[in-house]
């Protein structure tokens, strides 16, 4: 009887850990998305509870003069500014409070969109919730066990922190003549020709030469022109303005 030995398993590795989270826009467009942590959110919440801090202490030193109709309110002004502050900045400022934007964050649906009025109350008058039973301690066991790291605010409203993205500025290239390059350059020499126009400012004239004179050999370009016909080709790959 012949024995058969069945094909050594391949070893199975674990998806590598990876922050971007890719949602696809109703046009068919994937969109990444990098949620935020639990440490970057919660100083953007203190930094929000100090500031309400401030406006509450600014503003009762105010109604004390007007002595039990300014208690009364004040009373009025405590449930507005606790329940309506992160509210009313998340919808009218993109998903940016304060502290929010002093980390670069922002809160947003699932999709990508900005929040709503219905998602921004509903997550924030769950923050009850996250602070059960004391200090946060729902809400950060909801944070570290969540793939994007939401709470539970987060869960039942459908939100999102992200990271806001930086929008990508075209680059200031010294003033030259726009030209074609002598030769045909490969994607990594384009970048490089880029990268040493756009960073001119930060170099001296000697490192400058030296850097346009490494580049301009391949390009057949005469040492004393260099600079400026490199700056000249990069005008040229960036395009008109």
């Amino acid at each position: 009887m012949l024995e058969t030995t069945a094909p050594p398993r391949k070893a199975t590795l674990a998806p590598p850990l990876d922050t971007r989270h890719q949602v696809e826009t109703p046009e068919g467009i994937d969109l990444p998305l990098r949620p935020a942590g639990l440490m970057v959110r919660a100083v953007a919440f203190t930094i929000d509870l100090v500031l309400r801090g401030v406006i509450l202490g600014l503003l009762f030193m105010l109604l004390a003069l007007l002595g039990k109709l300014g208690i009364g309110l004040g009373s009025l002004l405590l449930f507005a500014v606790s329940w309506w502050y992160m509210v009313l900045f998340e919808v009218l400022r993109q998903g940016r409070s304060p502290g929010k934007q002093w980390m670069g964050l922002r809160v947003v649906h699932d999709d990508g969109t900005p929040v709503g009025w219905s998602a921004s109350l509903l997550r924030n008058l769950l923050r009850f919730v996250d602070l059960m039973p004391f200090g946060y301690f729902l809400g950060a066991i909801s944070c570290l066990q969540h793939p994007t790291f939401k709470r539970l605010g987060d869960i039942a409203a459908g939100t999102l922190v992200i990271y806001s993205e930086r929008p990508l500025k075209r680059p200031q290239l010294p003033d030259a003549e726009p030209r074609r390059s002598p030769v045909p350059l490969t994607l990594t020499e384009q970048r490089a020709l880029l990268a040493f126009a756009e960073r001119q400012d930060e170099l001296s004239t000697a490192r400058v030469n030296e850097l346009a004179a490494l580049l301009a050999q391949p390009l057949h370009i005469s040492a004393p022109k260099a600079v400026g016909e490199l700056n000249g080709i990069a005008r040229g790959l960036l395009g008109p303005t």
